[in-house]
């Protein structure tokens, strides 16, 4: 990982295996690199079973939802966070946000929390950027923790204290789904 990555794991009544959690930092620097480091840290938060967060600066578009901010984004993030087409015909076409790190979380049973509660409640707010152009710090579960997701907040405090907004996601773990635990192999 180019910057890194941290599993701590927890015992809690009721479930089966621990909980584990995850902190992220992938790589700004290249999407390509970022598939293979969300892939990395997806596996080793699995490492204790089937019930994980991982969460941290994601740095990439989120699974869906509204474009990024172009107007603010800087050439360098541009650059990293689109799709790769024709510089020929970026005067004639928007770009188009690169989500495959997203894509390679949710192909890994991962399920983005602020995604996942827009879809029930349709609430726009839940989409807000945490940094200056996009929605890249994001909250992933694992399947049986998505029944369990109570609620997701932008921490806006103390202002200043970082150029991203921090995030908090709550669970009810009397609604995790303990019907299918599995052991890492």
């Amino acid at each position: 990982m180019h910057h890194g990555f941290g599993v701590a794991g927890f015992v809690l009544p009721g479930l089966p295996a621990p909980l584990a959690v995850a902190s992220v930092h992938l790589t700004p620097y290249s999407a390509d690199k970022a598939i293979a480091e969300a892939d990395f840290a997806a596996s080793r938060a699995y490492r204790h079973g089937p019930y994980c967060v991982l969460g941290g600066d994601i740095n990439y578009p989120p699974v869906a939802g509204p474009d990024p901010a172009w107007e603010r984004m800087r050439p360098y993030n541009r650059g990293s966070r689109t799709l790769l087409t024709d510089p020929a015909l970026h005067q004639q076409t928007a770009p188009l946000p690169d989500r495959r790190i997203a894509w390679k979380l949710a192909a890994n049973g991962l399920t983005d929390t602020a995604w996942h509660l827009h879809q029930q409640t349709g609430d726009n707010d839940l989409l807000r950027r945490t940094g200056n152009d996009d929605r890249i710090d994001q909250v992933w579960v694992s399947a049986p923790l998505a029944p369990a997701i109570d609620s997701y907040t932008l921490l806006d405090d103390p202002i200043g204290a970082s150029d991203h907004h921090g995030l908090a996601v709550v669970l009810d773990t009397d609604r995790i789904d303990t019907s299918q635990p599995w052991t890492y192999r």
